[in-house]
């Protein structure tokens, strides 16, 4: 009994710690598919991203898992050929309405900006803005660091994004049934 509750305590503590981290780079601790962890992960990071208010870490993971999102289901050679087009469509837009409430150009390279957003939210979390902002300097952010960590921790509702993150885990769960 006293291992079992042991055992129990330790799968809710790798529960808590696995919802903080990024879906897309740690699904299922390495192991996973990360365009599927994203995707399932979606409706609950990307259905309403104003739950990231005051939390601009979280507000950083969310935004590089939307960018992942956008630029997988439209290239990646598993998923591309076979996804209903309506999904990268909305991915899409979603990104571009991120991607405005930032201040991120649209040209921006999506790699750089996943990057970018998830060394910034290491960087909070280890309680250095400086490293933060700047990881947030340069071409992609040209509102500049500050007013892109100010904007990630005053994170909106987006509804383009919230369309599209049920969107996404409502296809990848239609993908798997047929599977």
């Amino acid at each position: 009994m006293r291992m079992r509750r042991a055992a129990m305590a330790t799968l809710l503590c790798l529960a808590a710690t696995a919802c903080q981290t990024d879906p897309s780079a740690n699904h299922l601790w390495g192991i996973g598919d990360p365009v599927r962890g994203a995707a399932l992960w979606a409706p609950r990071n990307l259905g309403d991203t104003s739950r990231w208010a005051g939390k601009p870490a979280d507000a950083a993971i969310a935004v590089g898992q939307l960018e992942f999102l956008a630029h997988e289901m439209a290239t990646n050679p598993r998923y591309a050929p076979v996804v209903n087009p309506a999904v990268p469509q909305t991915l899409q837009w979603a990104r571009t309405e991120m991607r405005d409430y930032l201040g991120i150009p649209a040209a921006a390279d999506p790699q750089l900006v996943i990057e970018a957003m998830r060394r910034t939210a290491a960087s909070l979390r280890a309680g250095s803005r400086a490293q933060a902002e700047a990881t947030l300097s340069g071409p992609s952010f040209p509102a500049g660091p500050a007013a892109v960590l100010a904007r990630l921790s005053a994170m909106p509702r987006l509804p383009r994004t919230a369309e599209a993150a049920g969107m996404v885990a409502s296809e990848m769960e239609r993908l798997e049934r047929q599977r």
